[in-house]
C-alpha cells in the first residue's frame, strides 16, 4: 500500500493550491518542501529583527475567480490603497498616480497629462483584449491554445491584428501607436515599459516584447478577481493555503528535498529524498520549475530525447536586483515630488527610464555594464501595513533592472555592489535623508534567488514571458499541447505552466484538476 494517495513536491503557492485541492477531494497527500519555509517567492519573511518582507511577489495578481472562490481567497483581509502606484522618471516630469478608482485614474490623466494620454490608455486596454483572451490568461481547468486556436480568439480585422502583436511585435512597437508622444507621455511610457520588460529577458524594442505587455495589461473581466495587496504580505496567502491543507487533513513536511521521482513501467510510484528516503504514491505533482522537472527528477530513461530538449530549451534569463531596506523611520521626498511624503502615494513609486533608455540598458547589461540610471520599482509596504516593521520603523523593497548575468562569474560580486550602489544613489537623490535613514539592507541577485527558491536563472516566471514560451509553447499539467509527458500519475503544476506565471494559482489549481480528473476516469 502507497505511503500516500498524492505528493506535491514544492510548498509555493501553486503546489500549496495542488495539495489542498487534492486533500480535500479525499486523497491523502503530503506536500514536501525542500526549504525551512512554505510559500517560495510568495512569501513574508523576517529578514531583520521585526522587520518582515514580501521576499519576491508583493501582489495577488489578478486571477479566476473560479480559483479564487474554491480557495477562498476572496475572504482573505486586504489593504485598501486609494493609490496602486505612482510613477515618474525623476527629472521634474509630472507623475501618473494610479488611483484604485477607475475614474479618479482618469480623471487624473485627463487633466495632469491630457486628453491624449486618457485616449492613448483607452487604446491599449482595448489593444489588449484579444490578447488576454488567446493567451487564457484568466482561464482555469483548461488547456493552452493552439495558435489557431489563438487567432479564433479574434473577433475582427483589428484582434487578428493585436494578436499579431502579441507574437511578433515589440513593446515599443505598442507604445509608439497609442502613446506617441515620447517627451509628455515618458512617465507612461516608462510604467508600461518597465511592466512588461521586467518579465523577460528582451529590452522594450525587441521584437517579440509586446507578449509581455498583453500580459500585463489584462484586464480582469466577470470571470476574474482584481489584483489585491493583502494585510500582512504576500505571504498571508501561503499561511491560508497551509491551513486550508492541515485542516483537510493534509501533511506538509520542511526541508524535505525531492532527488528523484520515480518511474515504473511508464507509471509514477513516489520520490526519493535527498537523505535516501522513499515516499510512495500514484500521483505526484511537480510545483517546480518544469525543465527541472523534467531533466533533473526525472531518470535520463524516463522520457525520449525529444521531450528532455524541448523543456531543456526554457529561458531563464533573469536580469534584475532586489534590495530590502530596514529604515528608522520615513524618507522625506524633496521637490518637485513632495507628494510622495503622504504615506498613500507609497505603496509603489516607479522611478523609471523611457523605454528607449531601458532597450539601452538591457543592450549594455547583455555586454556586462551595470545601468548607470536602473529602472526602480520602490515600494514602503510598512506605510500601509504596521506590522510589516517596528514602531515607528519602516520596511523598504526595491526591484531593478538590468542586472548583467552573462558575464564572468568572477566580477558578479563586484557588478551586484555596483548595482546596489547605483539603486540606493537614485532613490537618495528624490529623498536625500534616504540613505541615512538604512539601518541594515540586504541585496538578491538572479543567483541569489535561485538558490533560495529553485528557480533557475533567479527566473520567478518559471519560463520568461516570451511569445515562444507562451500558449501552445507553455506546458499544461501533462506536458505541451502538442508534446504531452507520457507518465501516467506525473503533472506539472509551477508558475512555468500555463497560467503563470505570476501569483495567479491557476497551474496548481489545473494540475490537481486533470490529476482527480484522471483518478476519477481510472476507478469509473
Amino acid at each position: 500500500m502507497a505511503d500516500y494517495d498524492a505528493i506535491v513536491i514544492g510548498a509555493g503557492h501553486n503546489g500549496l493550491t495542488a495539495a489542498a485541492l487534492l486533500q480535500r477531494a479525499g486523497l491523502r497527500t503530503v506536500c514536501l518542501e525542500a526549504k525551512r519555509y512554505a510559500g517560495g517567492m510568495a512569501s513574508t519573511v523576517e529578514l531583520f529583527d521585526g522587520y518582515r518582507f514580501e521576499i519576491a511577489g508583493s501582489l495577488q495578481f489578478p486571477t479566476s475567480a473560479v480559483v479564487s472562490r474554491e480557495l477562498g481567497l476572496d475572504e482573505l483581509p486586504t489593504i485598501d490603497l486609494e493609490v496602486m502606484s505612482v510613477s515618474l522618471r525623476g527629472i521634474g516630469d509630472a507623475p501618473v498616480i494610479y488611483y484604485a478608482d477607475p475614474m479618479r485614474m482618469l480623471t487624473h490623466l485627463g487633466e495632469v497629462h491630457g486628453a491624449d494620454a486618457v485616449a492613448g490608455m483607452a487604446g491599449l486596454m482595448a489593444w489588449s483584449q484579444a490578447p488576454t483572451r488567446a493567451l487564457g490568461r484568466f482561464d482555469a481547468g483548461r488547456a493552452p491554445r493552439t495558435l489557431d486556436e489563438m487567432y479564433a480568439c479574434a473577433t475582427n480585422e483589428f484582434e487578428r491584428s493585436t494578436i499579431d502583436d502579441l507574437l511578433f511585435g515589440s513593446v515599443s512597437d505598442v507604445l509608439d501607436r497609442y502613446l506617441p508622444d515620447r517627451e509628455k507621455h515618458g512617465a507612461l511610457r516608462g510604467m508600461l515599459a518597465f511592466l512588461a520588460v521586467n518579465t523577460t529577458y528582451r529590452g522594450p524594442e525587441t521584437p517579440g516584447s509586446a507578449a509581455a505587455l498583453a500580459y500585463g495589461l489584462a484586464v480582469p473581466d466577470e470571470n476574474a478577481m482584481l489584483m489585491k495587496k493583502l494585510r500582512g504580505g504576500i505571504g498571508a496567502l501561503t499561511e491560508h493555503l497551509h491551513e486550508l491543507l492541515l485542516s483537510g487533513g493534509g501533511e506538509l513536511r520542511l526541508r524535505s528535498a525531492v532527488e528523484q521521482i520515480l518511474v515504473e513501467q511508464g507509471r509514477v510510484t513516489g520520490v526519493r529524498l535527498a537523505d535516501g528516503a522513499m515516499v510512495s504514491a500514484p500521483i505526484v505533482v511537480s510545483a517546480v520549475a518544469p525543465d527541472l522537472t523534467v531533466n533533473t527528477l526525472l531518470a535520463p530513461e524516463a522520457l525520449s530525447p525529444e521531450v528532455r530538449d524541448r523543456f531543456g530549451r526554457i529561458d531563464h534569463r533573469g536580469s534584475y536586483l532586489q534590495m530590502h531596506f530596514a529604515l528608522d523611520g520615513a524618507p522625506t521626498f524633496d521637490a518637485p515630488y513632495e507628494l510622495l511624503n503622504d504615506h498613500e502615494m507609497q505603496a509603489a513609486i516607479g522611478l523609471f527610464s523611457t523605454p528607449e533608455e531601458l532597450q539601452q540598458q538591457w543592450q549594455d547589461a547583455r555586454r556586462g555594464i551595470v545601468p548607470a540610471d536602473p529602472a526602480i520599482a520602490f515600494q514602503i509596504p510598512s506605510a500601509h501595513d504596521p506590522t510589516l516593521a517596528p514602531a515607528g520603523k519602516h520596511a523598504a523593497s526595491a526591484f531593478a533592472l538590468w542586472f548583467p548575468v552573462e558575464g564572468s562569474a568572477s566580477s558578479y560580486g563586484e557588478l551586484k555592489a555596483e548595482m546596489g550602489r547605483r539603486v540606493i544613489e537614485k532613490i537618495t537623490r528624490l529623498a536625500p535623508d534616504f540613505e541615512r535613514r538604512v539601518i541594515r539592507h540586504t541585496t538578491f541577485t538572479p543567483r541569489h534567488m535561485g538558490t533560495m527558491f529553485g528557480a533557475p536563472g533567479g527566473d520567478y516566471c518559471h519560463g520568461l514571458i516570451h511569445p515562444e514560451q507562451m500558449g501552445p509553447n507553455r506546458p499544461g499539467p501533462k506536458g505541451y499541447v502538442d508534446q504531452t509527458i507520457p507518465i501516467t500519475g506525473l503533472y506539472l503544476g509551477s508558475a512555468g505552466c500555463h497560467g503563470g506565471p505570476g501569483i495567479t494559482f491557476i497551474p496548481g489549481y489545473n494540475a490537481a484538476q486533470a490529476a482527480l480528473a484522471d483518478a476519477r476516469s481510472a476507478s469509473a
